[in-house]
């Protein structure tokens, strides 16, 4: 017996000692081989510890479950008491601890300071001296005076977790080695008879076998019924209260790290399963440890999603719990009924009438919302201590019907303790009381309530996970309709499974109720939900996951009866149908038992074996334990079965062509794609056994980076850009932030990985801070200013956007900047976002990680961080992203302010060096513009701040034409986020002024977001389609006729041009809302339908310089107007007419508008404007065919010109029509001061 050796400072009664298994039966099992190690530790999660007569030292009864590493699951069943120690060698040992820890103990008071000695004996002064005695004598072991009892666990070990069975068995067992009379048969008849004799009940039947002195029921639910789970809800429910339980529900389907704390071996279990059961039809994939031995501790430090439960010890705060990443973390304080959730947690679909619905089903069965937690922190313990001693109701293991001694049981209470030394002086004694009497008058009635509330706990837990099954019935009854289904056998599949989308996830998103996006489109990313659509792809081929077949059945159910209603998909929220059928089929199942099992019998034992000593589980002959009965009784052997089953998997996979072993090896990398370890190997963790664990997760968090930096690139290009053809596979805003997200998941649990010391709940903020802090300590920082790319372009006049300088200090103070960000979790994924948009992460975290003084004090050796070629694997992964353009910031932090910078460059060449007039700029984009601001004279650079405008859309820029050199020829206006980085361009190559070109005094540009040569060489690689432009000055140079060298298109590229345009506005608008682009682009862009108009108005258009001045289609509109206000007056009135005149009169009217706006605008600027708001306003359809019979057409137009065409008008009017049925909402910019109200 050896020391655990963590917990020296502790007195010896309280230390925890090395536990080993005595025996166990039978020696082993093909199919299930015995695990000593796990079972070990997990008999005696703490280890061996003793007791003495003082102490309490009650059964206690819990579970425990281990997890393969192909998922398959035993559980295990122990009541765990205490034996007194018959070994005079182990007392003395115990003696001698004592002696030593308490000379130590003394020493160590005396050699402190005087200071502290006095305060040691002012606090004895103001006590009670006896009591300090008592506490001496309680908390201590003489071997002369006291009795030393040692703990010892018996355990059943089960493949399916029948756990109300299995206590009453384990409970009937311990009465029978602590009752007066012994056992009416050996111990070894009952054990020989669960072992061997006792058959797993038929699924949908219930059997009856027999126990030490009664009967023992077990039932198991049918093919098409929810799966067997024992652990009763109701506890669970209690512990929690709905709300909490609903919550941590969410975190576990979301997979995220969930911690529960708890005294109480068995809640622990009790919560896990109960969550974990509610989960149907999905699984848990990851680590799955409920009851975390003491010696895996470090297995916290896991990088990986786990529902793991650590138990509390008494009196432990939870501030004090050291946890090594709290990033990610769940943490469940069972005892005291509260919950720590992580941040950026989306809430369960239709949450509010989910837990009314729940509430109405645990109210049924008396048990109230909140849990029953509430009551005050004294009276809770009363319970605990008291009450658990005095009733007897055969469930909670405390059936002990020996005497009771009450002043042992109530001695920490003063009052009692009084009242008792008077009792004793008036010689009434109370010393001892016989409960087993009383007791047994009402023992029948009992057994009867016993089994009334087990009938009660089992409806209750079927109901419950009805309700929990339903809500996935209902959110994914059309789940099929999106499985992909590509390859044509199972062998293909398998080897090609990490390269294929299974779930056409962006399809099924666009196709659920707005209100559950936030939590689906992060469900459908988890491993549990890739398995069950693996799972759903693999029936095709081989036999149906039990989980999925249940759940197919269900929602072919719910299609028969919604058979005549459309299967519309909606939020309105439908309760379960199925409870009563659900509680009927359990309680028919519990009242009439379909098998009984063989009695326990008599074995053919040596003589003067099986001998009967109370208070002592006997050592049991093990050569009648070791095997079972000849097969001649009428229960088929369960090794039979098993070898059927495996004979039937070995002729499927020679059926499909595989090798086994490359088969096996196949199935379980598809079906372990993102996963690590399910279980810590449970075994003495010996120095290389820990560095195997640690290596695993390295390989893991590197497997894991590898996929979703693909996933990211792949959705973001969508396939390679629809395998290079352009197309419109993009991804929606709300799937790029759940995957963000899950990076930014990834990134804490890295960092998390190894760390020596733990500082605030993000591991990668406290590294970025600790960097800084020593960066900021050297006089000059550390890395060189870096410029963001080459050199900015030089225009003609030589002004360009001063370098903005690459700088993670300066990222890290933009986001402490940020006072709308509250919490290190908050900045860390502020900082990732930043970094990802600005295409810096990968850099930024190779020149954090580059210092490696600060890696090597913060992390353990085996950390991720500290593994270099595993750590520039993925460093190359996170350069990869650089590929795609994100505005994961941008688009988050819509509210915070942000400082911009323009530059407007003239062409110098042909414009004046200085101006005389008064500039103004107003730049817009996708949240909000900036207002009209007023440039300094001849200053063509700004800054300005204000609140996050988003993409920028648009750039208005105009001067106030004053003094004698007005005129501005402006090629293009600059503007840069000086946070981000992100730098648009928005071209104009016009002049500005009255009297020159089209006598514009202001302009509306349309910007292009610039790409930095950087990442010039990933965008060709990767070919993403490139993002549309604003009208180049070269066309509108030619537009204009500044210069006659550019060639024009001809009628073919004109009419195409037009089709494209409009295609694109179609396009815009069958995407979802979210993933829509900017429609100013699309309308007033370089391909955008003004653009394409303006082209067909200019094909055939003669433009000789009349009386040397341009001519511009403006004038056409300006005389076509003058002519039908004319040919107004004099129309007759018929019908078609009138519509006609309806027609002109409305053309008329918003020519006039926009002639009479307070704007300069130009006249290529008014066809822009009346070309958006006929669009807008669903009018150009009734206006072109007006202006092409309009006789100005003859005088202005050639013959050959498009719009003298009538098939080529009728044309472009129906291309035009396929945009009537769009609402079109323009941007304030494009129309500001524009009144165009009906006309009276």
């Amino acid at each position: 017996m050896a020391l655990l050796g963590e917990n020296f400072d502790q007195s010896p009664l309280r230390r925890t000692f090395k536990s080993k298994v005595l025996a166990h039966y039978p020696q082993n099992i093909e199919w299930n081989p015995f695990d000593q190690d796990a079972v070990n530790m997990l008999c005696m999660p703490k280890g061996l510890s003793f007791r003495t007569q003082t102490d309490s030292k009650d059964p206690q009864f819990h579970s425990f479950i281990i997890t393969r590493e192909d998922g398959s699951r035993t559980y295990g069943f122990v009541l765990t008491f205490y034996e007194e120690v018959t070994s005079k060698q182990i007392c003395t040992a115990m003696q001698t601890l004592y002696q030593m820890h308490n000379a130590e103990h003394y020493s160590s008071l005396y050699a402190s300071s005087s200071c502290s000695m006095d305060s040691l004996a002012s606090s004895i002064d103001e006590g009670d001296t006896a009591s300090l005695l008592k506490l001496q004598r309680y908390n201590s072991y003489d071997i002369s005076r006291d009795t030393l009892y040692v703990s010892k666990s018996i355990c059943l070990i089960t493949p399916l977790p029948f756990m109300q069975a299995c206590k009453k068995f384990l409970i009937q067992l311990y009465k029978a080695v602590t009752s007066q009379q012994p056992p009416p048969l050996p111990l070894e008849s009952y054990i020989h008879n669960i072992l061997y004799e006792v058959p797993l009940p038929p699924p949908g039947r219930s059997l009856k076998f027999y126990g030490v002195y009664e009967p023992v029921i077990c039932q198991r639910p049918g093919p098409n019924e929810l799966p067997l789970s024992d652990y009763p809800l109701r506890e669970a429910f209690e512990l929690l209260g709905l709300e909490n339980l609903v919550q941590v529900f969410t975190c576990v389907l979301l997979e995220m790290q969930i911690l529960l704390y708890s005294q109480d071996y068995q809640r622990l279990m009790t919560v896990a399963e109960g969550i974990t059961t509610l989960l149907f039809p999905f699984q848990w994939q990851h680590v799955y440890v409920p009851i975390l031995p003491a010696s895996l501790l470090h297995f916290l430090d896991a990088p990986v999603p786990y529902l793991m439960g650590l138990q509390s010890k008494e009196g432990t705060d939870r501030s004090k719990l050291e946890l090594p990443q709290e990033a990610n973390l769940c943490f469940v304080d069972i005892d005291n009924h509260f919950i720590e959730l992580p941040e950026e947690f989306p809430q369960f679909p239709n949450k509010v009438d989910f837990i009314q619905e729940l509430s109405e089903v645990v109210l049924q069965f008396g048990i109230p919302p909140e849990g029953s937690l509430h009551c005050s922190e004294s009276a809770t313990k009363l319970k605990n201590l008291v009450l658990k001693d005095l009733v007897i109701d055969k469930k909670n293991g405390n059936v002990s019907t020996n005497n009771i001694s009450m002043y042992e049981l109530l001695k920490g209470n003063e009052t009692i303790a009084r009242l008792q030394a008077l009792a004793e002086r008036t010689g009434v004694t109370v010393e001892k009381m016989d409960l087993s009497a009383s007791l047994s008058e009402k023992e029948k009635d009992l057994k009867l309530q016993c089994e009334e509330a087990e009938l009660r706990d089992y409806k209750l837990n079927v109901q419950l996970r009805e309700v929990f099954a339903n809500r996935f019935t209902q959110m994914f009854a059309d789940y099929e309709a999106f499985v992909i289904q590509t390859a044509q056998d199972m062998e293909s599949w398998l080897t090609s499974r990490e390269q294929m989308q299974n779930f056409d996830k962006a399809s099924f998103l666009s196709d659920q109720p707005e209100p559950y996006l936030p939590f689906l489109s992060r469900f459908i990313e988890t491993q549990m939900f890739a398995t069950f659509i693996d799972n759903k792809i693999m029936s095709q081929w081989e036999e149906k996951d039990p989980l999925l077949r249940v759940f197919d059945s269900r929602i072919e159910k719910i299609r028969l009866y919604n058979v005549r209603a459309p299967t519309m998909r909606t939020s309105i929220y439908q309760k379960c149908s199925t409870l009563k059928e659900a509680a009927q089929s359990i309680e028919q199942r519990l009242m009439k038992m379909d098998h009984t099992a063989i009695h326990p019998h008599l074995l053919d034992m040596k003589i003067g074996q099986g001998k009967y000593e109370r208070g002592f589980f006997p050592k049991l002959q093990s050569d009648v334990l070791a095997t079972g009965p000849a097969n001649n009784n009428r229960w088929v052997s369960r090794s039979a079965t098993t070898q059927r089953r495996k004979e039937r998997l070995r002729q499927h996979s020679e059926h499909i062509g595989l090798d086994n072993d490359l088969r096996e090896k196949y199935v379980q990398e598809a079906r372990s794609l993102g996963k690590n370890l399910r279980q810590p190997k449970l075994s003495d963790l010996s120095p290389a056994v820990i560095a195997q664990t640690n290596w695993k997760f390295v390989e893991g968090l590197l497997k894991e980076c590898r996929m979703k930096t693909k996933r990211m690139l792949v959705e973001k290009m969508g396939h390679e850009a629809v395998e290079l053809g352009h197309g419109e596979a993009n991804i929606t805003g709300l799937e790029e932030n759940t995957l963000i997200a899950s990076l930014c998941d990834l990134l804490e649990r890295i960092w998390s990985h190894g760390l020596q010391i733990k500082q605030g709940k993000s591991a990668l903020w406290s590294h970025l801070i600790q960097f800084q802090d020593r960066e900021e300590k050297q006089e000059h920082l550390a890395e060189s200013p870096v410029a963001l790319g080459p050199e900015r372009r030089k225009s003609d006049s030589g002004v360009m956007l001063p370098t903005l300088r690459v700088s993670l200090i300066q990222d890290m103070r933009h986001i402490q900047n940020m006072s709308e960000i509250k919490t290190d979790v908050g900045r860390a994924r502020a900082w990732i976002r930043l970094s990802l948009e600005k295409k810096l992460l990968s850099q930024h975290l190779k020149q954090l990680l580059s210092n490696q003084p600060l890696t090597k004090k913060l992390y353990k050796r085996y950390a991720f961080l500290r593994c270099e070629e595993e750590r520039e694997q993925f460093l190359y992964h996170l350069l990869s992203l650089n590929a795609v353009d994100y505005f994961c910031f941008t688009s988050v932090f819509t509210t915070i302010m942000i400082p911009y910078r323009s530059v407007i460059i003239p062409i110098k060449k042909l414009s004046n060096a200085i101006i005389t007039s008064n500039p103004w700029i107003c730049v817009a984009g996708e949240l909000g513009d900036t207002g009209v601001m007023q440039i300094p004279k001849n200053l063509l650079e700004m800054t300005f701040e204000c609140q996050n405008l988003g993409k920028l859309t648009t750039v208005q820029i105009g001067h106030d034409n004053s003094g004698l050199l007005a005129k501005w020829l402006v090629d293009c206006v600059m503007v840069r986020n000086e946070i981000t980085g992100h730098t648009y361009r928005f071209p104009c190559g016009r002049w500005l002024g009255k009297g020159i070109d089209d006598g514009s005094l202001e302009r509306i540009l349309i910007g292009e977001l610039m790409t930095t040569a950087s990442d010039e060489d990933l965008v060709k690689q990767c070919r993403t389609p490139p993002q549309q432009k604003s009208p180049t000055s070269a066309r509108r140079l030619s537009i204009t006729s500044l210069t006659g060298k550019t060639t024009k298109p001809n009628a073919g590229q004109i009419q195409e041009g037009i089709g494209e345009a409009v295609n694109n506005i179609v396009k815009h608008f069958h995407k979802p809302e979210k993933e829509r682009g900017s429609l100013t682009v699309l309308l007033c862009g370089e391909n955008g339908l003004v653009a394409a108009l303006e082209q067909v108005f200019h094909h055939g258009f003669k433009s000789a310089r009349i009386f040397h001045k341009n001519v511009f289609i403006w004038d056409f509109i300006e005389r076509a107007v003058a002519y039908f206000e004319n040919a107004d007056q004099i129309l007759d009135n018929e019908d078609d007419v009138l519509i006609q005149k309806s027609s002109r009169k409305t053309f008329c009217h918003y020519v006039h508008a926009i002639n009479t706006a307070p704007r300069n605008i130009g006249k290529d600027g008014k066809f822009q404007i009346l070309v958006c708001l006929g669009t807008r306003d669903r009018l150009l359809p009734q206006w072109i065919p007006l202006l092409a019979e309009c006789p100005a057409i003859t005088r202005m137009y050639e013959e050959s010109a498009l719009l003298r065409d009538r098939m080529t008008v009728n044309s472009l009017i129906r291309i035009l029509q396929t945009i009537q049925d769009f609402t079109i909402v323009l941007e304030g910019s494009l129309i500001k001061g524009v009144d165009v109200n009906p006309i009276v």
